[in-house]
Formats: structure tokens, sequence, C-alpha cells
């Protein structure tokens, strides 16, 4: 517990930090919690408009074919896409629309799971809103500190972000500034504050 205290007070004083000694932190954070938390990612699916600081943290996974799409035209790209065909999907960005979210549904296998940006925890009708449309196609779906601020969505088919962390896959990264798998685990401690918001709606 006084780890996981300890991680969550270090996001919130990153805030304050020049940008550009905190600037590794996202990138990490958005690549290798879920890539580390799917048993296999083979084929992994990155939404971004500036891939320079999430390619690197990608090309670690030597076995996973990546294909990039931008988030300007998120809804246009998907639709081209077949189904079935990812096991992971990064988003940076936020998506809220229910088209682009069935399409990212049909895109992902049966144990896919996604990453994605999301209003601010504060906003709780907003975030309600959004877990009800994705309750429809994960079981999992778990808010994490990004390190910038502000939190990721994790949404999941099958694995859950903790009991199926990869220690194997986590422990064997190298050269990361900032995520390990003690970090893995403690992100995803929410304040009580947060916890009671959002009771029976964030799926854990």
């Amino acid at each position: 517990m006084r780890f996981n205290l300890y991680v969550l007070q270090s996001l919130q004083n990153s805030t304050r930090e020049p940008k550009n000694m905190k600037s590794f932190i996202y990138p990490e954070m958005l690549v290798h919690i879920p890539m580390c938390t799917h048993k296999l990612p083979s084929h992994v699916l990155l939404a971004s408009d500036d891939t320079s600081l999430l390619t690197p943290e990608l090309d670690r996974y030597r076995e996973s074919t990546v294909t990039t799409i931008p988030t300007t035209s998120l809804l246009e790209s998907l639709r081209t896409l077949e189904d079935n065909r990812s096991d992971v999907i990064l988003i940076d960005g936020h998506v809220s629309d229910a088209a682009t979210l069935a399409h990212i549904n049909r895109i992902l296998n049966e144990t896919g799971l996604m990453v994605m940006a999301h209003p601010s925890l504060d906003d709780v009708a907003a975030n309600t809103t959004l877990i009800q449309l994705l309750g429809h196609y994960f079981k999992i779906i778990m808010p994490y500190y990004a390190g910038n601020g502000s939190t990721l969505l994790l949404c999941s088919k099958e694995y859950h972000p903790t009991a199926d962390i990869i220690l194997q896959r986590s422990d064997l990264l190298e050269g990361l500034e900032f995520y390990n798998c003690d970090v893995h685990t403690a992100v995803f401690a929410m304040p009580n504050y947060v916890r009671k918001n959002y009771l029976g709606i964030i799926r854990n």
C-alpha cells in the first residue's frame, strides 16, 4: 500500500515537472500496460497522429506486427480493416461515439483489449455514459494513471491488467525510464472518492 501511494503521488508531482523531464512517461504507460497484459499481442493497431514517441516503445515487441492509422480519420480508417484482426488496439486520443466503438469491437478478436484516453474522472456523467457504451463489448473496464495528470482507460474482453500481467515480459523490458511491473499494478489503485463515484460502473 505504501508503494501504491508513493507512485500515485509521483504521478501527480510529475505534472509540475518540465515537459522534457516527463515526456517518456505517457508513451510507456500507453504501450506497456496493455502489451504486458495480453497473453500474446501478435497484431497491434495504433491510432495516433504523432507516433514519434510511441513507435520506439512498440518496437521493443519484436514478435508483434503493428499497423498505424491516424486519429483524425479514425472511423474512416477502422471501416477498412477486417474483423477479428487485432489483439491490442492503442488509441492516442478519446473515443466516445457508438459507431467508432462498434468498429473497434469488430476489429478486436475475442481476447482483445484496448487502451484509450477518456474524460477526467471528475466528469462522472461523461465517463458513466462512455463506460456503459463500452460495457456492451468489454467485461473489464478500468482506469489507470498515465503519468501526465490524466488517466487512460483499459478495456479488455478477457485479460485482467493486474491479475494477468505477464511478468516474464515486463521484467525483461530494458532501457525504460518509468514503467516496470510494480508500476503496472500500482497505477490501477484509485482513491476512495473515485471508487465511491464509480461504484458499480467501473468493471474490475
